[in-house]
């Protein structure tokens, strides 16, 4: 008699060396197309084994073939410090409120997808404690009776010339709002998702009923819309949340030519994650010097404005209108001699486009926090110096407090209040 082998789950740790494990060729093939790890290819030495070696996106997958495994990567950095750049980037308000906890209860799980779930189901309680939210939402039928609104174009689309029927719109006062849509939708996919603690799915699934009169979202379809309120304030950070969630599970965020049904599971890229907490951070620290900042500032490196760049972050005078400092984010470790040579090259671009006498540089860890580098064949700004190339390294092993103290000394240093050379 034979059957479908199952393949045992497979964990991976991220950017550690591949791991060859026994893998059928669909379930390899979706894995290498699916974008989640750095490399899946076929294991020259072994038949029917696959080297796979995960990169930054970390989480947990499972392979919607005959004998898929689950694969999970595992990240470096603790999953509650992981979890702390998320809440941060999400809500840096509260986040700089609550630095020492940091803002998302991640309970004692140490995986990604279970500390996520965890993490949502204790927002989605709290916001929905004193009752589920209700709002007025437009609707739109076919009715036997007019109320509300005539919707012209539709009638005469519809039923020229008759009437009834009528096409009317009328405000509802419903909990079938954008708010508990995308509360349920988030619920409902992290009960599909492989690797939830039981106590966690059954609170998971007590939260669905209390949502259950909230349309449910159709699979791929864009999240609806909704804007912050006195109304709605207890809701924001489990609707965050819950956002976060559904843009690393939709299939409208996986590369071109994925199956979406194929993989199905939840990720998040490090990269992105470390850029978004560091140019936010920097960001809310700036504006207490009265600077503002844009965050991913299109700009050309050519006169003829055929080059395009875009730096993680630009600083700019209270006005907005000149430019006072340029950063890059990039999670990596520094290098043996601590030099990317391609890192310096492209924030020295930055500062030349910009005509700035300096750049920074910030990476996810180093052996030094901070070092400099003044370019030969350069100056720039009103004492005629050499452009100056700063690397400043966060240690995210450290506490929360302290990776906020830090890029607030970034901060200062950017404002120029920072006395050091």
């Amino acid at each position: 008699m034979t059957g479908t082998v199952t393949v045992p789950d497979v964990t991976l740790r991220e950017y550690e060396p591949a791991v060859s494990v026994p893998l059928g060729t669909a379930a390899g093939r979706a894995l290498a197309a699916s974008g989640m790890l750095e490399s899946a290819t076929p294991d020259p030495a072994r038949d029917g084994h696959w080297l796979l070696r995960a990169g930054s996106r970390v989480g947990a997958v499972r392979v919607r073939t005959p004998g898929g495994p689950v694969v999970r990567v595992m990240p470096k950095t603790p999953v509650s410090r992981l979890f702390f750049l998320l809440g941060f980037s999400l809500d840096p308000a509260r986040a700089w409120r609550d630095s020492r906890e940091g803002t998302v209860d991640t309970g004692a799980y140490d995986g990604v997808v279970p500390a996520l779930a965890h993490a949502v189901e204790r927002q989605v309680d709290t916001a929905l404690r004193r009752g589920v939210l209700q709002g007025y939402r437009t609707a739109k039928e076919t009715s036997s009776v007019m109320r509300g609104r005539l919707r012209e174009t539709e009638q005469i689309r519809r039923h020229f010339g008759r009437t009834p029927p009528v096409e009317i719109s009328y405000d509802t006062y419903t909990t079938d709002i954008a708010e508990n849509r995308i509360l349920r939708a988030a619920v409902e996919r992290l009960l599909r998702l492989p690797g939830v603690p039981g106590p966690v799915r059954r609170r998971l699934a007590h939260q669905r009923v209390r949502l259950a009169d909230a349309l449910l979202l159709t699979r791929g379809q864009e999240l609806p819309r909704w804007q912050p309120s006195r109304l709605n304030s207890r809701y924001q950070p489990a609707l965050r949340l819950a956002e976060a969630v559904l843009r690393g599970t939709s299939p409208e965020h996986r590369p071109a030519g994925t199956d979406p049904l194929a993989v199905d599971g939840f990720l998040l890229d490090m990269n992105k994650l470390f850029e978004d907490f560091v140019t936010v951070a920097l960001r809310e620290a700036l504006l207490e010097h009265g600077l503002v900042s844009r965050l991913q500032d299109p700009h050309h490196l050519d006169t003829a404005g055929l080059v395009g760049i875009r730096p993680d972050l630009v600083v700019r005078t209270g006005d907005g209108r000149t430019p006072l400092g340029v950063v890059d984010a990039k999670y990596k470790v520094e290098k043996a001699d601590g030099l990317h040579n391609a890192d310096l090259y492209q924030v020295l671009a930055y500062a030349t486009a910009l005509g700035l006498g300096e750049a920074h540089l910030v990476y996810a860890s180093g052996r030094q926090a901070e070092r400099y580098h003044d370019v030969r064949g350069t100056t720039a700004g009103p004492c005629g110096r050499h452009v100056r190339l700063y690397q400043h390294s966060l240690d995210l092993s450290r506490e929360p407090a302290q990776l906020l103290s830090t890029l607030r000394n970034i901060a200062g240093r950017l404002a120029g209040v920072d006395p050091r050379p």
